[in-house]
């Protein structure tokens, strides 16, 4: 009888002590881990084009990614992954002797899911899928900068994906 008081007493006591450890962790980690946003590169081209890809926090500017790829024809290729913040993003397209060809951008958010980017020979577009309703929360439009120009179509909340291309 006495054993069985101690091992429903300890029990009990576990279960206290541990539900507020878990508490505690919960309201720790609450909203802090902080996701990844695959790209991919889609290449039908009919030769080599050489990729830069930059990415700055939208409320500091700091610079928070930096890739660069030349990208054959008919390739596909997965760079490191963006972080899931609220960043603007941007794809630059070079050409022979390096002259820019195409410069796209947008903002991700902790909602995007996934950037594709797709070449071909006359275009750079950029393919942006998002969860959540986008027609909640505009995108504010990217800064530009003096590498390019900011020629985008915006979601009209039909659905969850996002294409932007240079007009």
């Amino acid at each position: 009888m006495n054993r069985r008081t101690v091992l429903r007493t300890a029990g009990v006591a576990a279960t206290v002590g541990l539900s507020g450890c878990i508490e505690a962790f919960e309201e720790h980690y609450q909203g802090s881990f902080q996701g990844l946003i695959p790209i991919e590169i889609h290449s039908e081209t009919s030769r080599h084009y050489n990729l830069q890809m930059e990415a700055y926090d939208s409320e500091s500017n700091r610079q928070t990614y930096d890739e660069s790829y030349t990208v054959t024809a008919d390739q596909s290729v997965t760079p490191p992954h963006l972080s899931a913040t609220e960043q603007f993003f941007r794809v630059t397209k070079f050409g022979e002797d390096d002259e820019v060809q195409a410069v796209e951008e947008t903002l991700v958010t902790e909602d995007t899911k996934l950037v594709t980017i797709r070449l071909t020979d006359d275009d750079l577009t950029l393919e942006i899928e998002r969860s959540g309703s986008a027609e909640d929360d505009p995108s504010p439009e990217p800064p530009t900068n003096d590498s390019g120009t900011n020629d985008s179509t915006s979601d009209d909340g039909s659905n969850d994906t996002t294409t932007e291309s240079e007009a």
